[in-house]
């Protein structure tokens, strides 16, 4: 992250790098965050339902418990694991073909700082399009829950916005948000880690993605949980 950080080039340099970094990493993964959100929607509302054994309990809860899980939990968090299978492994395949094939050694030769030429507008980019997949990702679970119980006559349509409105805090967004900064992150620094410091051949690049895929998952894993800690307590009050 040093080298990322320091002797840069021109601002100019990076701006067409940072927009086809957004495509790969954010228009790219729309079809696999939009079916796998709203997915994950349906199931929690249809089991959400099915686990409502007690007739004291109204049936408007069902929205209220996939709202909140969907905004503090499986947005983010689903998507950040998503993410690193489907952008993290293409980071640091890319990035290990380039070492392997001496395209970095051929920056650094023509005095280019290579790590942050490669990193940085995937690192950039990251941050900027993986918090609009979060929302994306949001909206669609609530909408699948929404779609699977009222087609399956679970609950009314009523009664399920009734529970999407009921006893909302606004900080959920900024919980959601800060996750989804700090995961993207993880995401792209992990993966070009993996790929800029590859050795050996093509084998070695396959090793690199899925090292990189899973220390991402692990990393994303104990974020959360860490986050979890040091801001629940501001839901609660």
């Amino acid at each position: 992250m040093w080298r990322v950080c320091t002797n840069r080039e021109k601002f100019g340099v990076y701006i067409k790098l940072y927009f086809e970094e957004c495509m790969l990493i954010g228009i790219d993964s729309l079809v696999i965050v939009s079916i796998v959100s709203t997915f994950i929607g349906a199931v929690t509302a249809v089991q959400t339902v099915y686990n409502l054994v007690s007739p004291l309990i109204p049936l408007y809860v069902v929205g209220l418990i996939v709202r909140d899980m969907t905004i503090l939990e499986l947005a983010p968090t689903i998507t950040g694991i998503v993410f690193a299978g489907k952008v993290g492994s293409n980071i640091a395949g890319q990035l290990g073909t380039m070492r392997i094939t001496e395209q970095v050694d051929a920056l650094e030769v023509m005095g280019i700082n290579s790590a942050s030429y490669l990193v940085l507008p995937k690192i950039v980019a990251g941050l900027t399009m993986y918090p609009l997949l979060v929302i994306l990702a949001g909206f669609l679970a609530i909408y699948g829950g929404y779609v699977a119980g009222t087609f399956a006559g679970l609950f009314t349509p009523e009664d399920y916005i009734t529970g999407i409105r009921s006893d909302f805090k606004p900080f959920s967004f900024i919980f959601a948000f800060v996750k989804a900064f700090i995961f993207s992150f993880l995401v792209t620094s992990i993966s070009a880690y993996k790929g800029y410091h590859t050795q050996g051949g093509a084998l070695e690049v396959g090793e690199a993605s899925t090292q990189a895929v899973t220390n991402s998952c692990i990393a994303i894993l104990s974020a959360d949980f860490l986050i979890t800690q040091l801001l629940a307590e501001f839901l609660t009050t």
